[in-house]
């Protein structure tokens, strides 16, 4: 009776709560590489999704004769907590492994020189187009960037033109283009582009 009890009240929610945070873990994965254009890595992660979560439903099936006793109230607690966690998780995987490319779009006033020139001595392709604001003339420079590189980005635009207007948007493919750091990419990046080949130009 004890081992029963140890398994009903700790052994059977934990194991709930780790393969909840799994499958969840994993969805949120499956959503975030089919965004970034990985859609054949997408259906593979989505199997081992599929197939924890039949097995937690399974084993919650099995296990919990009831639907309103004190045990059965355990593991649907332990399943939402499963389910809540793994969405944190989840997130947290997709600012690790910062998978695929991204575009900012930065407006600032007509003379953005330093701006450029500094992104540009950094080895970061830029293309700047002439635009008309509210207060007059602006330039818009285009960057499209490994995801990795984001922050380095960002500090060098804040750093040169602090008062500069950026947003920021996911890029599903790339074809040609000026990138730089594939010497210093991660594992992740790298079987990224085994599904999104990137050609730099010279």
């Amino acid at each position: 009776m004890p081992d029963t009890l140890l398994f009903s009240y700790l052994i059977l929610p934990l194991i709930i709560i780790l393969a909840r945070i799994s499958d969840v873990s994993l969805g949120t994965l499956r959503i975030i590489l089919f965004t970034k254009g990985l859609k054949k890595l997408a259906p593979v992660v989505g199997f081992f999704e599929a197939f924890i979560w039949i097995m937690v439903v399974k084993q919650i099936l099995t296990s919990v004769p009831g639907l309103v006793d004190f045990k059965s109230f355990i593991a649907y607690v332990a399943y939402s907590l499963g389910y809540a966690l793994g969405t944190y998780v989840g997130i947290v995987f997709d600012k690790k492994l910062s998978l695929g490319n991204v575009l900012i779009r930065v407006i600032v006033s007509k003379d953005c020189d330093k701006l450029e020139l500094t992104l540009r001595e950094n080895n970061f392709g830029v293309t700047t187009v002439d635009a008309r604001g509210k207060e007059g003339e602006v330039s818009i420079l285009f960057i499209v960037i490994h995801r990795t590189e984001l922050d380095s980005v960002i500090r060098l635009i804040q750093e040169n033109n602090p008062s500069a207007f950026f947003t920021i948007e996911n890029v599903q493919a790339v074809n040609a283009g000026y990138f730089t750091g594939y010497g210093k990419q991660s594992a992740f990046d790298k079987f990224n582009q085994m599904f999104l080949p990137v050609r730099k130009s010279k």
